[in-house]
């Protein structure tokens, strides 16, 4: 899977994510953000930030920036911040998760949301994430995994080819990215409609290291 065709994707569906996507993740959405921002004060990044729908439910009191690979997204989460006044979002940024600008620690807590699936590389996402983020810092991700149903998972690797030529792992199986990502996860609860997604609670305890 290339960056190249996740950035056209989000270009294809920058007009019509809030719509199609929006109600169907707003559950975990929020409460992904509710266990990041659990405290006043935090300087929080949301990686993959997309249009914006996560912004208006983080504290008033939290600092929070927001990072994506879409332009077009971007546009959205910016006038979205603007036209509700969200004083807390310090700056969204054109920025590839997989090569965070960001100086070690510099996070209290980090979010990605829907975004795992979507990188070329997972391990070297969640080793970013790790790296910004403050020793004993909380990471959280809302990602969709390969189905334990064996109807669901026989579609998933059969959309797999496919899916990857829009950006998207359709296959991607929870042990591997456990393992890959070394995130010391700490809770898995289910997640959206029908609890095909996962919401993981992780600490970050482990260091960050370049899996290339």
């Amino acid at each position: 899977m290339d960056l190249h065709d996740t950035i056209r994707t989000y270009r294809l569906f920058s007009g019509s994510y809030d719509i199609v996507f929006g109600p169907v993740f707003h559950p975990g959405r929020k409460e992904a953000v509710r266990i990041a921002n659990d405290r006043p004060g935090q300087h929080i990044l949301e990686v993959g930030v997309g249009t914006g729908l996560s912004l208006p439910h983080f504290r008033t009191d939290s600092r929070v920036t927001g990072v994506d690979v879409s332009e077009e997204m971007l546009a959205k989460a910016r006038r979205r911040a603007e036209c509700r006044r969200l004083s807390h979002v310090e700056g969204l940024h054109l920025m590839d998760a997989e090569n965070l600008e960001f100086p070690d620690n510099s996070f209290d807590a980090v979010l990605a949301l829907y975004v795992a699936s979507v990188v070329p590389n997972p391990a070297r996402f969640a080793a970013e994430m790790r790296r910004v983020c403050i020793p004993g810092g909380t990471i959280v991700v809302v990602n969709h995994f390969t189905s334990e149903n064996l109807a669901a998972r026989f579609i998933e690797k059969r959309l797999a080819g496919l899916a990857r030529h829009i950006g998207f792992h359709a296959d991607f199986p929870f042990d591997a990215f456990r393992r890959d990502s070394q995130l010391s996860i700490r809770e898995v609860r289910p997640s959206n409609l029908f609890g095909y997604w996962k919401l993981l609670r992780c600490v970050n305890e482990k260091p960050a290291s370049d899996p290339g």
